[in-house]
């Protein structure tokens, strides 16, 4: 199962790499991409259209899938809870104030990451307390719509405040790729080498969780030490993907449940890697969409995953209020 899987996913990504680099405002032909990659000779203009706007589009969008999709199943380890998503319980948000706070203080894109990750961080870790004494979805959706109605007042000032430039603000906080470079690609390289490395060492440990606190305490495991470095290091993840492509909800809800159901499993050791895998294709195959729906004009991409991802949690809902 598990090799059909990986190669159903290689195929999948293949086609739609194919199409993502093809589709746009500019006509770039099967043809031209095989003498790209060939180092056939190609026009200047499509070469450049290729290596400067659509491939570091296409890497970005394969990065930030698999940071958000692993930082769900993370989550929802963490927490025990199948809605515990980090765009919903205001995790995101928080990035989202976070980044515009160093938008507004004219820093460069690196304290965009930087100050995204603070602030997450520090939500984070108000919910993890708010969430130890119960397990209750409704308490961390509560929690969540809290936090993301009382940050996204000020991050709402904040753009208010910035005047001109507000419209660009805005169709990023809707989640963009459009605005991939290598330079970003090369900033988020680290923090996602990093965090995938940290989580997959952590894949027994987020497996001891999944037993309950008190088994795990009872096998040795520090819980609540354990439980505030992956809800750090995920809150870092989440700061750089938002600090560099805006909201884009959802992803880390839809890859995990998906794959529990398609792979049979819950096991963190499977489900890390094939969230990262299933996430960089699923955000590729989303802005395919976001590209070529209403084209010319282009959704922003968080509207899409949206479209995809508010029937699960209505589903999820409804499911478990049926138990």
């Amino acid at each position: 199962m598990s090799f059909k899987f990986y190669l159903f996913l290689i195929a999948a990504f293949v086609l739609l790499a194919l199409v993502a680099v093809s589709s746009g405002g500019a006509s770039i032909s099967l043809g031209d991409i095989v003498k790209f990659f060939t180092f056939g000779e190609l026009d200047e203009t499509k070469e450049l259209i290729l290596t400067q706007m659509r491939l570091p589009r296409l890497v970005l969008g394969i990065l930030i899938g698999a940071l958000l999709a692993t930082s769900g199943v993370v989550v929802q380890s963490v927490f025990l809870n199948p809605l515990a998503d980090p765009y919903i319980i205001g995790i995101a948000s928080a990035a989202t104030f976070g980044a515009v706070i160093a938008y507004l203080l004219g820093l460069s894109d690196v304290f965009y990451g930087i100050f995204a990750f603070l602030a997450a961080s520090g939500l984070s870790l108000v919910i993890f307390k708010l969430a130890a004494h119960t397990r209750s979805i409704s308490t961390l959706l509560i929690v969540g719509i809290a936090a993301s109605s009382f940050l996204g007042a000020f991050t709402s000032f904040a753009v208010y405040l910035i005047g001109e430039d507000s419209f660009r603000i805005t169709a990023w906080m809707m989640g963009y790729l459009g605005g991939a470079n290598w330079q970003k690609i090369a900033l988020l390289l680290p923090p996602l080498l990093f965090c995938m490395a940290y989580f997959y060492a952590k894949r027994h440990e987020l497996n001891i969780i999944l037993n309950g606190d008190e088994e795990a305490k009872s096998l040795g495991l520090n819980v609540e030490k354990s439980k505030k470095s992956l809800l750090i290091v995920s809150s870092l993840i989440i700061g750089f993907s938002v600090a560099f492509t805006g909201m884009i909800g959802f992803v880390g809800l839809i890859i995990p449940h998906t794959l529990r159901m398609a792979l049979h499993t819950a096991s963190n050791a499977v489900l890390i890697p094939a969230s990262a895998l299933t996430g960089g294709v699923f955000l590729v195959f989303c802005d395919v969409i976001a590209k070529n729906a209403l084209s010319p004009v282009e959704i922003p991409i968080g509207v899409v995953t949206s479209f995809f991802g508010a029937p699960i949690v209505l589903w999820l809902l409804v499911k478990r209020r049926g138990k």
